[in-house]
């Protein structure tokens, strides 16, 4: 079964980092490409960036580039977000994809709130 939890959510200050963690299980994470989108109130689920199991290649989103990271561990079954020097319009839930071909898989969200 395969199963996507997110963690790493919470309220930071303008300015402030948050590194948010998916961990993933049930299927072979090493060769599925992830992905973390996000749904601010009132919009569209949008993607955030992404990352291939092949060669580990990356894209980001332009709202966030040069300010998030996404990374994975192969060998912890895990994907991350760094998200540096954040804004209030980073607020969102943020959601990790997992895209198998022939599976897509989401997890449940963990929130991001930007606030002074």
């Amino acid at each position: 079964q395969v199963q996507l939890v997110e963690s790493g959510g919470g309220l930071v200050q303008p300015g402030g980092s948050l590194r948010l963690s998916c961990a993933a299980s049930g299927f072979t994470f090493s060769s599925t490409t992830m992905s973390w989108y996000r749904q601010a109130p009132g919009k569209e689920r949008e993607l955030v960036a992404v990352i291939t199991s092949v060669g580990g290649r990356t894209n980001y989103a332009d709202s966030v580039k040069g300010r998030f990271t996404i990374s994975r561990d192969n060998a912890e079954n895990t994907l991350y977000l760094q998200m540096n020097r954040l804004k209030a319009e980073d607020t969102a839930v943020y959601y990790c994809k997992a895209d198998g071909g022939i599976f897509v898989s989401w997890g449940q969200g963990t929130p991001v709130t930007v606030s002074s």
